[in-house]
This record gives C-alpha cells, structure tokens and sequence, in this order.
C-alpha cells in the first residue's frame, strides 16, 4: 500500500506565488518515483487550506488525516517560521525541513544574528529598532558607514529590505520596514560578492557544497531580481576564483551554523565575500526555493547526489 505524502504550498504571506512554483519540483519529484501518493494542498492568502486541483475547502483536521509524510513547501508564514511545523508535531507528522523551534529563530533575521555573534560566526555589523523612536541608532549607523540595509526582521525573498545612503532614504527605509515586521534590522551595507552554500542531509552525514554564486547587476538582489522574467541577475552553480582556503573556511562556518542551530534536513546558507577577502555570514534559509531558477537544488545536483534520491531517503528514514 503506498504512503500518503501531504505537499502543502501558498500561504498567506508575500511569497504566496513562489511557493507554488517551487511545489511543482516537488510534485514532479514525487510523482518521478512511483511509490507514493501524493495529496497536494494550497493554503489560499485568506489562510483557508483547499484540495488540489478541485480548490475545495478543507478543515486542517482533514487535510492532516491518514498522512504519512508532510512537506511544507511554504515560503514565509506559516512555513519558515515554525507555525505548521508546530501543527505537524502535535498531529505526530513527520515532516522535511528543519523543526519548529530552529524555524522560528532563522527566519527572524535579528535573533539569527544575535546567536551568530554568540557563536563567534562573523556577520555584518548591525543594530535593531523595536519602534520607530529608535532612529537615532539607524542614524549612527549611516553615519558610521555611510549607507545601509534596512530589513524588515521576519520576511523572505528580499521583502522589506532596502537601501538607504542618506537620513531621508534612513526614515523612508525604516517606516517601510516597520509595515511588514514589528522589529527592523540595520546593518552595515558592504561591497561583495554574494555566495550560496547548501547544506543538507545525505543519510548520516551533512554536507556542504561548494559556493555558489549571485551576479546581481544593479547590486541589490530583490524580489523582483529573484523571480521576475526580466531580471538580468545570473545564478552560478560553482562560483570560479575562489581559492581552496575560502571554500574550505566557508563550508566549515556553514557546518558550524548549520549544527550549532540544530537545523535538519536542508538549508542554503548565504555568504558576503568582501574584497578583502572577509567572509561573512549573511542568512540562513530554512527552506530554500524550488524553483527552475532556485540555486539549492542544483548544487545539490552538481554535488553528485540527486534530489530525487535525496528525498527520497529522508522520507523512508522519517516513516520506516
């Protein structure tokens, strides 16, 4: 009799679309090996989940029943931030994907930072604003290092980041942020290159890959760099002039963050490459996209481990 595997996509957040691009690798993947059956849902952006394809609704009671797997290829809430990973532990699901609470601390860019700098895992300088009265950090920041990231603290894909090079670009910055988080992260903006590592799980082992590499134009990768047909940003499986000492350093920081925040299964772990050659960490997705242009599979891929098998191995391992 084969398995139930539950492959929920949408969300009510701002990656809604993207989701459901990265769940059809999923679908194909599955549907590939001819083993399970596949039970597709969509939570709709009024946080309703619905049957595929008839788009029916469901209760979350139903939708959890005689569900041997799940996988949460949800980006953003409630996805990446703990919450069904939360719902899938107290209906006893197993899941793909790292765990509530280690989804919960990644996906709030300032509580990441605060525990990289308790690991000693070097990142860009920054402060934090709980409210808008707070400027004057934000303010000392840019004058500090004359321009600035302001990032909202709880989105994915790039949303509510911004540039900021002077005090009305600062304020401008900061009271977008604040719409999308109730905590706003600024830190130091730096000249780099910007490197993707994978990490995951390869039956007892965990593994890094080599770096890939981001070659934005305009220097910001934003969500419409990401996902748009117009972008002109380019996406390299294997970045070229690295020397052996940086990949090496790289894939051990990675390994560190990686264990030291008890993430499990996946991730893809971004870098900042200065040119002095600093390495610093800049964030950690916990459930990295899945889209034709998504770099986490493909260096898992060029790695020599095929996804298919790849899944296939944790979703044996998780319900034997």
């Amino acid at each position: 009799m084969k398995k139930n595997i539950l492959l929920i996509c949408g969300g009510n957040n701002t990656e809604h679309e993207v989701s459901l691009r990265s769940s059809q690798y999923f679908k194909s993947t599955i549907e590939s090996m001819d083993k399970y059956h596949l039970v597709e849902a969509i939570i709709g952006k009024d946080s309703i989940p619905r049957s595929a394809p008839q788009n029916t609704e469901i209760s979350y009671q139903d939708l959890f029943r005689n569900i041997d797997f799940a996988i949460p290829c949800i980006h953003g809430y409630p996805g990446e931030t703990g919450d069904i990973q939360s719902l899938f532990e107290m209906h006893n699901i197993p899941y793909l994907g790292c765990k509530s609470e280690s989804s919960i601390l990644c996906f709030n860019k300032i509580s990441t930072k605060l525990w990289f700098n308790a690991l000693d895992i070097p990142n860009t300088p920054f402060v934090f604003l709980n409210d808008i009265t707070h400027m004057d950090r934000a303010k000392q920041m840019l004058q500090k290092y004359g321009q600035v990231f302001v990032k909202a603290s709880s989105q994915g894909s790039s949303v509510g980041c911004y540039k900021a090079t002077c005090e009305s670009e600062l304020m401008h910055a900061v009271t977008e942020a604040f719409k999308y988080s109730p905590w706003v992260l600024v830190e130091k903006m730096v000249k780099a290159r910007e490197l993707e590592i994978s990490v995951y799980q390869w039956k007892n082992t965990v593994i890094a890959t080599a770096p890939g590499e981001i070659g934005c134009p305009n220097g910001f990768y934003s969500y419409e760099e990401k996902y748009s047909g117009k972008s002109h940003t380019e996406t390299i499986i294997q970045a070229s002039n690295l020397d052996r000492k940086t990949i090496d350093q790289m894939k051990k920081i990675a390994l560190n963050a990686f264990h030291s925040l008890k993430l499990r299964h996946l991730s893809r772990i971004d870098f900042f490459l200065t040119e002095d050659n600093e390495i610093l960490l800049n964030e950690i997705n916990t459930f990295p996209g899945m889209t034709s242009i998504s770099m986490f599979p493909k260096m898992m891929e060029a790695n020599g481990h095929p996804f298919k098998e790849f899944l296939l191995n944790i979703i044996s391992e998780s319900t034997h």
